[in-house]
Formats: structure tokens, sequence, C-alpha cells
């Protein structure tokens, strides 16, 4: 990069007014690295030929090789318009869904975003996450229709029909906004009347709200995309050319006299040119009249594509070339392919970069204009509200607003993730240009090794000298490769408020970092400069380098104003993927990006060789630090996992960590497919769609045997289900019931698990005689899912479970339910939280935590295939306890003082969620007898907890749930057979088939099992020679309908399925799939039919 646009930009950074931070988002393959493209050329860092076809931000070779960006990569460009100079901070972001958390990465360092839409294919599913994610944000998008040049040479549509499809497209995309507003506006009208109704206050009869009195109220007019408005621009990044309306109506307000304002508001929308009376009339389509759009735009666009790559009519496009005043070189009218030319007409005439750069300066907002609601939104984490926070975090608000350069304003900046760097890359490893002197001494130093080796070889040919110097001639390459090339880490950043400069010294603040906790802890008017008390969450460091993020290049700067996107170099050690970095300990930290795709595909990773073990470990952790979405962990087996968004996700990943991070040879298993474990109602009808009970049963004698000898000794179940187990010392009986939950509390429970999590925090601290802070916009949500849970939970059984549930699981928020239906003992509840103070008479009762534990730990790994629980409510009917006087109970402890350190130790290890404060509080429970809560008996407790919850599991028909993509095809009708052919074969379900209007493509939505969709993207690709390319998103659990225990029982089931019933049973194939790599026990046959073997000496 030169030194004068360097310091053109460095000039820029300073005026905040005329700086944009925007990012490009769109669908996978809609064209945003060819707009960017296009952008980059503008600036002369790359040539104008070449726009499109280098793809300069995609820097990675993968990516370059599969066509599609992997990581969102920022890039700082200089525009003029007018008397104004403006400084755009440019973020490329990927289209394909596996990377959506580098879009989340973007998005919230940007005020605006370019969202672009093909014209051809419209909107698509990731055009909407997109939009939703921009919305989430608060940030303000303007539209790109891109590939309008599709629609004249691929789809050979007229200027007339192209409008209609245009008009359609910015139909679909407003309709996507207008139900993202609808959503919003609704909330807020609920929040206003449930505020007016009071908290808890339920009113008789129906209520009715009229939604619309609030819609009808707010102004949108702002939010929508018109290309009146300005903020549309119709382009062909590819061919180089782009135009919003206001250019054509400065065309043609000069040609025909009629003044700018009235040819915007006219040359987009249902109104025609009479040449007669020389005025623009209304009813274009009434009347048979083409559109002034039509008539003055895509009409000569048409025309010079029919000219120069239709037909080729030389005559033609010279008169053009002429009429519009552009000069095309010589050999662009003479090279065989049209295109070339076509660009090189267009690129002059429209060219994109000025449309969409001008309309990115007049339609996004500065830094200066983030809205308030953005910052309060940014600074409010967790559960917390903004008016909650200290005054001195909420005095920051103004410091966000004002985004002052000042020496005096604090230093706020948020760093969205971290990013890998190859130190050659780094600018103080670059090589710079040589001075004159520099070179004159150079030339010296090699005339002078000339002449030396040349009197050498006059002197003498002595042997040993030339030996000599071969090997000191060998060593020097050696020691220069010896030097291992380590990777560097940037951190991609903005700066909201203050001036960032080398060397000072700030505070990173971690996702959990309290401000009101801190601002207790530390000295009135400290500064990161002072040594200070540690607080959690928090530490200090120096801000070692600063650069400037050029696509693949990076500039070294000594400081950044606010408002400007930045790279911050050194900071691995103190961030491991995103932070908040500030001067004053009063900020809080940002809230958590919203990631739109879920991490679900697990692999197990080991090196070839173990004794590189060490270097995948590090590694690992490297590329931890360098994906925002990657996730790292050992398992209980010592396993090293990575878990990802998809395939191409985890493909990247893989090569990542055998070309960059480990750099040795490593083997990754077969994909680790989740499953959980649930029960269900029992059924009706068997296998063979005949009701039970009335089917003749044949003799399967030995089925009911062992039936009797199913359960274990001390394991007793009765006819209704209950199953009641006995310790090994003999002291408590518990009796288990397990029931499925109905569906909808399942996801509602799912839902929640953050709402369940507070409910947990605040329940541990009241049990330590602390009082845990809840802010009123929690207590509400707590209230309306316990509503929720009510309304859900109807019936006889389920009468007043909600008040009797007693804990949720797996891990204290999963989606199980522990309930209490012990008459004899009252518990504090887990509603706490909305009860306000505790009811009287209501305390733990002693080795009430085992309980729990067990419960705990049967929902983390159940009995089928030791996967996690999910939709099962566990309810405890019974829970004796004969527990022994003082004196006894003492001698019995005794000689077993040591295993009781050694069990509390591990219970405490079992136990993150404080364990320990639960039992201290209330001594006074059993006043004449000395309990030892992390003795052997709570041990014995917890564990006849869990096998009593997995033997009730057991007696219920048991299932596996699996996980589910939402799988969205766009493919056209000749290939719509094979599309169904390959989902049919992989368990594939379709849920919906729709045409886009206007064109031969159709849009298949369908649900596809996680542990069939392995290769399933190749093989839709295969089988379609590329026309059909499917977006996989987690979606839900679903239960696998057939029995992974079956065997048939019946006279049909037998005649049906055959004696040994070996038809391809889905649940027991993925169950045992699961137990096999598990290292469980699997009964099934290895052998079936063996032949003994014939060996060579019995053939004689």
């Amino acid at each position: 990069m030169g030194h004068k646009s360097l310091a053109t930009i460095i000039a820029l950074q300073r005026k905040t007014t005329n700086i944009r931070n925007l990012c490009i988002l769109a669908h996978v393959d809609h064209g945003k690295t060819t707009l960017a493209d296009s952008l980059v050329a503008s600036n002369g860092i790359i040539s104008s030929r070449l726009a499109g076809k280098l793809r300069y931000l995609d820097s990675r070779e993968d990516e370059q090789i599969r066509g599609i960006t992997m990581k969102s990569s920022a890039i700082s460009l200089h525009f003029p318009l007018g008397m104004n100079e403006y400084l755009i901070n440019l973020i490329d972001s990927p289209g394909h869904v596996d990377f959506s958390s580098e879009v989340s990465t973007a998005v919230r360092l940007c005020d605006g975003a370019i969202v672009i839409v093909d014209a051809v294919e419209g909107v698509c599913p990731q055009t909407q996450v997109v939009l939703r994610q921009a919305w989430l944000e608060n940030i303000r998008p303007v539209l790109v229709i891109n590939k309008i040049d599709r629609l004249i040479v691929e789809l050979k549509l007229t200027p007339q029909e192209a409008y209609i499809h245009l008009k359609k497209i910015l139909e679909q995309v407003n309709a996507v906004t207008g139900t993202l507003f609808t959503s919003k506006v609704m909330e807020e009208r609920a929040e206003k009347e449930s505020e007016k109704q009071g908290p808890y206050e339920n009113s008789g009869g129906e209520q009715i709200y009229d939604w619309s009195a609030g819609l009808e109220d707010t102004d949108d007019s702002h939010l929508y995309f018109s290309p009146d408005q300005g903020n549309v621009v119709f382009a062909s990044a590819i061919d180089g050319w782009g135009f919003s309306i206001h250019q054509f109506a400065q065309i043609y307000s000069q040609k025909m006299g009629i003044r700018v304002e009235v040819l915007l508001k006219t040359l987009w929308g249902d109104f025609y040119l009479n040449a007669k009376a020389k005025k623009i009339m209304k009813g274009a389509q009434s009347k048979g009249k083409k559109p002034l759009f039509v008539q003055l735009v895509l009409d000569n666009l048409w025309s010079l594509y029919d000219a120069i790559v239709m037909k080729r009519d030389k005559e033609k496009v010279e008169k053009m070339v002429a009429s519009l005043g552009v000069k095309v070189a010589a050999r662009d009218l003479r090279h065989s392919d049209p295109k070339v030319l076509l660009s090189a007409v267009c690129s002059q005439w429209l060219p994109v970069s000025q449309a969409v750069l001008t309309m990115v300066c007049e339609k996004l907002p500065s830094p200066l204009d983030v809205a308030s609601e953005r910052v309060e939104k940014l600074m409010s984490v967790g559960a917390r509200r903004f008016d909650s926070l200290p005054e001195r975090t909420q005095e920051l608000k103004k410091a966000f607003l004002e985004c002052s350069n000042e020496d005096a304003a604090p230093v706020i900046v948020f760093v969205s993730k971290m990013f890998a760097v190859d130190s050659k890359a780094l600018p103080q490893n670059k090589q710079r240009p040589l001075t004159q002197e520099e070179i004159a001494q150079r030339r010296e130093l090699a005339r002078q090794r000339h002449a030396e080796r040349l009197a050498a070889n006059q002197v003498s040919e002595n042997p040993e000298s030339a030996n000599t110097d071969t090997d000191v001639n060998c060593s020097f390459p050696k020691g220069q490769h010896s030097e291992e090339s380590k990777e560097h880490f940037v951190a991609f950043a903005r700066v909201y408020s203050g001036v960032v400069r080398r060397g000072t010294k700030v505070f990173v603040l971690g996702p959990k970092y309290d401000p009101a906790q801190a601002l207790k802890m530390l000295p009135e008017g400290c500064s990161s400069a002072d040594a200070l008390p540690s607080v959690p969450h928090m530490s200090c460091c120096t801000l070692d380098s600063l650069y400037l993020l050029m696509g693949r290049e990076l500039e070294e700067l000594e400081e950044v104003p606010s408002g400007n996107v930045l790279g911050i170099g050194g900071m691995e050690e103190w961030i491991l993927k995103s932070a908040t970095i500030s001067t004053s300990p009063a900020c809080p930290p940002f809230t958590p990006l919203n990631f739109e795709a879920t991490p679900i595909v697990r692999v197990a990773i080991e090196p070839k060789h173990p004794s590189e073990m060490p270097r995948l470990v590090k590694g690992m952790k490297l590329l931890n630090q360098a994906d925002p979405c990657a996730e790292v962990l050992i398992q209980e087996t010592g396993e090293h996992v990575l878990v990802t968004a998809g395939e191409v996700h985890l493909q990247r990943c893989l090569d990542d960590l055998r070309e960059r991070f480990a750099q040795i040879e490593i083997s990754a298993s077969k994909p680790i497919i989740p499953f959980r474990e649930t029960v269900i109602r029992r059924p009706k009808v068997d296998m063979v769609n005949e009701e039970l009970g009335k089917q003749q049963k044949v003799a399967v004698i030995h089925q009911s045997k062992e039936e009797q000898y199913k359960y274990p000794e001390g394991v007793q179940v009765d006819s209704s289900g209950l199953v009641t187990l006995t310790t090994p010392n003999k002291m408590a009986t518990i009796g288990v019931r397990a029931m499925p939950l109905p569906e909808e509390v399942t996801q509602l429970l799912e839902a929640n698990g953050s709402l369940i999590r507070t409910m947990e925090q605040f329940s541990l601290s009241m049990k330590e005689g602390k009082a845990l802070e809840i802010n009123q916009r929690t207590l509400e949500s707590i209230q309306d899912f316990k509503g929720k849970l009510e309304s859900h939970l109807q019936g006889r059984k389920w009468r007043d479970a909600v008040n009797r549930i007693w804990s949720f699981g797996p891990r204290r928020c999963g989606p199980n339910l522990l309930l209490n239906n012990l008459e004899s003992y009252q518990r504090p509840s887990v509603w706490q939280c909305l009860e306000g103070e505790r009811v009287p008479g209501t305390a733990l009762r002693d080795f009430d935590n085992s309980i729990i534990s067990g419960f705990q730990l049967a929902t983390l790994s159940g009995p089928m295939c030791e996967e996690p629980l999910m939709g099962v409510c566990l309810s405890v009917e019974r829970w004796d306890m004969k527990l022994p006087s003082l004196g006894s109970h003492q001698d019995s402890m005794d000689g077993e003082e040591k295993v009781s350190d050694g069990d509390s130790k591990q219970k405490a290890a079992q136990e993150p969620w404080g364990a320990a404060e639960a039992y201290g509080s209330h001594n006074k429970r059993w006043p004449d007898v000395s309990v030892d809560c992390y003795g052997p008996f709570s041990g014995q407790l917890i564990a006849a907890m869990k096998e009593a919850c997995r033997h009730a599991f057991q007696h219920q028909p048991q299932r596996l749930m699996a996980a589910m993509y939402t799988c969205e095809i766009m493919a056209t009708a000749e290939v719509l057979g094979r599309v169904y052919g390959v989902l049919s074969k992989r368990e594939g379900r379709i849920l919906q088939e729709e045409m886009k209007e206007g064109t031969d493509m159709f849009i298949i939505k369908a649900v596809l099992p996680v542990a069939e969709s392995f290769g399933f993207a190749d093989e839709i690709r295969k089988r379609t020679s590329g026309l059909a390319s499917p977006q996989l998103v987690f979606s839900h659990w679903e239960v696998v309908s057939s029995d992974p225990f079956w065997v048939p029982t019946t006279e049909e089931e037998y005649l049906h399925f055959g004696e040994k019933a070996d038809s391809s049973n889905q649940a027991l194939k993925y169950m045992n799939g699961v137990r096999k790599r598990k290292g469980l026990y699997v009964e099934e046959k290895i052998v079936e039919h063996a032949e003994k073997q014939r060996t060579l000496g019995k053939n004689k």
C-alpha cells in the first residue's frame, strides 16, 4: 500500500462524521466477494480487469479452491464524493450456513450493511438469516440486487418481465423486514399492556389485544427498501456495472427537461411517459403502457447486451460507445470474448463501485449516529436491564453516543474475534524497500565476496580448503530454516469511544465481568496503570501493536481514533474469543454475539504418532481461539473432541490443524452423532398396526421369564411402574416413577435454559444466606415461563406438578424434571425468586442434595447408550430413612474416616454447583442425630437414586431421539426426482415444495437426521450435476419411531417380520453404533453359519 493512500486513510480516521463501517451480507454465491472486488478496485489496490476473478478478500487457499468465503475479512477504502472524502471500513462476510458465526462477528462491529440478493434466485434461507442478524444488532441495511445480467442472458426475459420479476424480489425482501418489525412492535405492545396490568395480575375472562393499533401508530416507512428512497442499487458485479435510480434521474432531467425530484418519484412505480402531452402519467399497467423504469432504464441495458453479447453487431456497438461518450481500447473491441467489451463499456458508463459507495455514504449512518437503543442493548449483559447498572456505568452511554476523540474520553473497544496471521505477514517482518545507501552497501559487499572467491580459486586447488568452503556455504541455509513459522493472533476490533494508542495500559473484561462487583472492590478513580487487587474476569494488559486491516495485508498504526475498525496484536494471552477492552473499570462487557448456527458435528482427534500428542493439544488450543464457532473439549474417556457447525466447517478446521496450528499428521474419527434418550406413552397398536391385547399370543415363554429376572436384587417394580430400591446398608428406600413429558413442555424447558440457570443461582444464594438481585424483566420472564408450564401440564396426573418441581436436569438446567411427590416432605420451591421471601416451615431435609445429584447423574447418561435424557419426568414417591443413633453412627464412621474424606472430595468435584453450601446452614433439622452429609451413606444414596431412575426409565417404552437438520434445497424441475431419491435413501422427510414465481426453480424444505447427513451435500451435487445444493441447519430433536428392543411376540408379527425379525431396525442400528463407540456391551452375533477351516494338511 502506497504511503500517500495510507496517510490519507490515517487522516480520514479522525473525521468521525465521514466514516462508514459496513459489512456485505448475503446467501452463499450471491456475489459478495465479486462486489467487494469492484469496490477494492476503485481504490487501485487491484486492477479493475481482475475484479470478480481475483476474489481479493478470499485470502485462504481453500477459499479460492472451493469458491466460497470462509472467514470475514476487512479492508479500508477511500471514497471522494462531492466536496467530502469518506473512509469506508468494509467487511466481507461468508454466506455459507456453516460460517454464520463469522457473520455475527462482522455485524457487531458495523453500523450498516449491504444486503445482496441474486436477481434469479431471490430471497434464499441465508438472506433471511442475515436480515434477522442485522435487525437484532440494530444496524441499517441497504439493498443490492445483483446478477441482473442473468435475467438477460440465462432467463432471456423481456425488459417488462424483468421489471415485474424485480418488483417481486423487492416485495420478498420487504416482507422479511416487515415480519421482523411487526414482531418487535407486538413485543413492545405486550410489555406495555403487562406493565399497565401489573406484573403478576391475571385478569379474569379472555383478554383481546388490538395489535393493529400499535402497528398503525409506529412509522415504518424508513425500514423498507425502495429505489425511490435511494437505498436500492441494481447491479451486475461480474460485468462491473450498477446503478441507482438517482443516476438515471440526473441523466434524463438534462435530456427531457423534467426536474430531478419528479423523476426520482416516478422512475420506479406505475408511471408512464405520455409522448404527445410530454407528461409523466399514472396507470401504466391499466393502460397497457411501458412503465418509465422499463422505457428509460431497462430497454437501454437490454439493447446494449443484445448488441454486444447476443448479436455481436460491431456497427451498433460503435454507435452506442460514441453516444455514451466512453473510451474503449482497440484490443477490447477486437477481443473474442464479448464479456470483455461489455465490462469495458459498462464499467465506464455505470461503474458499480460509484453507485454502491454513493448509496453507502448517503444512506448508512456514521459512528456518531448510533442509536441510544443499540447502546443500551450492547451494555445490558445477560438478564440485567440498563437501568439497574451502576451510575458510573450508565454515564458511559454518553461516551458511546458522542464517539469522542478527546484524550479525556474513556477508551472502549470491543473485540469480536481473534484471527491467526502468519508471522511473515506482520508489517514488522515484511521486506521494506531499500534506500540508496543500503543498495550501495550491498553492492560493495557482493563485489568483495566475488573478489575473494576469485582469489581463492587462483591461489591453489587445495581440497581441504574447498571442503571447508562448502561446509561454510552449507551451514548458512540450515540456520535460516531452523526458525519455525509461528502463528500470531490479531484481535478483530472496533473503537467505540476514545483514542487507542500503542503502549496504553487497559482493562480486558471477560464476558462474565460484573462492573457493580468490581467497583466495590476497586478504589475510587483508579486506572489500569495502578497496582490493583484481583477482580474476577478482569485483567490488565498493554496494547503492543495496532494494525490497519487491508484485506490480505496489515499496516502498522500508532493510534486509532473512535469509530474505526482495527486489528490489535499481542492479545492472545488475554483474550480467548471475544472481549471488551476499556480504560474504565465501570465499563460493562458487551452482550454476547448472536450465533445462528449451533455447533453439533463432533469428531474425536488423535495424532498418527502418539509422541506428538503435546503438539496436537497446543494446536487445538490455537484452533479454539482462532475460530469463533468451533469448540474443543476433552471427554471423560480422554478423547480430544472437536465440535463444529457442519461438514464444510469441520473440513476447514481439520485442514487448519494439519497445516497451520499443530503441523502434524492427525486422524479424525467418524463424526460422533449426538442422540437423546426418552420414554413415550404406551403404544395402543403393535408393529403390524393391530390393537394390543387382542391378538393371539404365540408361545414365547422364555420372554415372560426374562421379564421376571430383568431387575437385579433389591429392586422391586409394581404394576403401575413404581420402582422401589433400597441402599446397600439398608438405611434408605427410594421409590421413583418415570413419565413422558408433553412435547410442548420439553421444548419450553429447552428454550428457557438460561432462566432455569438464574433460578438455580438464586436458590443456591438463598441456601448460603445471601440475596441475589434479579431485575424485574427477568422476574416477569420467569413468571411467564411458570404460567406456560402450568398451562401445558394439565390433567389429573399433573395436578400441582409445577409447584412440586424438585430439580431440572441434566446440569440443573436441562429438559427433564424431578418431581417431589412425598407428602411428608415440603421443601423450598424452585420458584423462590418469585415468592420473594422463604415460605415458613420449609426446610431442606438432610441428603436432599444426594437425591438431586443422583437424578443429575441419571439424566446425564441414560441406560440405552449412555446419552443424556430428554423429555422425561421422574417422580419421587417414596423416601424412607432409618438413621442410626448418635453413638452407633459415630462408631461406624471411625474406621471409614479416610473414605469419607475422599468421598467428599470426589463429590465436590462431581458437583460444581456448590453442594457443600447446601447442607451447612440447616443444622437444626435433626437435633438428636449427627449426620455426615459427605460420608459413605451420601454416596450410597446418590447411587441408589441413580439406579432407581434408570430402572424406572427402563420400565417405560424407551425410544431414541435423533438430532434433525432442516434442509432447504433449490433445484430445477428436471433434477427434482433425483433430489427426492437421495432424501428418501437417507431417511429424510419432505415438508413442502414450492415453485418460485417467474423461474423454473423449486424450493424443497425437508428434515433430515444429522446421523444421515454426512456426504449428503456431495451426493446431491453429484446426482444433480451441480444443479442443486442443500443448506443444512440444526433444527430440533425428534423421536425415532421404532423401538430398539422390539422382538416379534404375536402370530401376525411372526408372519410379517419372520422368526428372526432381522429387517433393519433404524433405532437399534443407531443405538448399537453409539454403544460400540463407547465400548459398551452390544448384543449381536459376530459369526453366523461359520464353516470349519480346512487346512492344507487335511487335503493331502
